[in-house]
């Protein structure tokens, strides 16, 4: 098995694709989902299931090979963080690879510290997702602010995250690219564009 979580509208072929979007459990529902496809957009693809890493899944200990997650990890909270990884790893068979990548907080820090320009740190905080232009306004606004999950609410850099990792039971820990798997499988899901500027990882059981 191998599971691609936190997938939003990406899919891989040969993969279990989930996400834990309230968006999409909206639109899953019976007779009401298809309102909300039309009224809560995007629509996500037939092959995605709704599934929390943070929670748990349904999904038996020790029976993945592969799992992978992009841009997931920045949006949890650190409590929440910590429970996705000892998720994974129960789920992830011995020997399993874990492959992941999220946004460089030592990148974007460097970007800022470069910029001269008057409004650096209010570019800092639109391109980090850590501010907010506006507070939401409208039950739509309240709803997509506190249930779409698109804020980044920890950052992470490689010797913090590395430590997270190794904290939570990962071994063989290594700063990664895109593309320099040993498992071809995870090209389905992987995207060169997602590794720019980015901080990925592979790890295993």
């Amino acid at each position: 098995m191998r599971l691609h979580y936190g997938c939003g509208l990406s899919t891989g072929e040969g993969w279990f694709n989930c996400d834990a979007s309230p968006t999409l459990r909206l639109q899953r529902l019976p007779v009401l989902g298809g309102l909300f496809q039309k009224c809560m957009p995007p629509l996500f693809p037939p092959d995605v299931h709704y599934g929390d890493i943070v929670r748990g899944m349904d999904i038996a200990p020790d029976s993945c090979d592969l799992v992978f997650c992009s841009h997931v990890l920045e949006h949890l909270a650190l409590e929440d963080l910590r429970a996705a990884l000892q998720n994974t790893r129960r789920y992830l068979k011995p020997g399993g690879t874990f492959r992941l990548v999220l946004p460089d907080f030592e990148r974007l820090i460097a970007a800022y510290q470069a910029d001269p320009r008057v409004n650096a740190v209010s570019e800092f905080m639109t391109y980090s997702h850590l501010g907010r232009q506006q507070r939401p306004k409208g039950l739509m606004g309240f709803l997509r602010a506190n249930l779409g999950n698109s804020q980044h609410l920890w950052m992470w850099d490689e010797k913090g995250l590395a430590q997270e990792l190794k904290d939570a039971g990962f071994v063989s820990i290594r700063r990664c690219y895109y593309g320099d798997s040993d498992d071809p499988a995870f090209l389905a899901v992987e995207s060169a564009d997602r590794f720019v500027d980015s901080l990925g990882f592979d790890c295993r059981k």
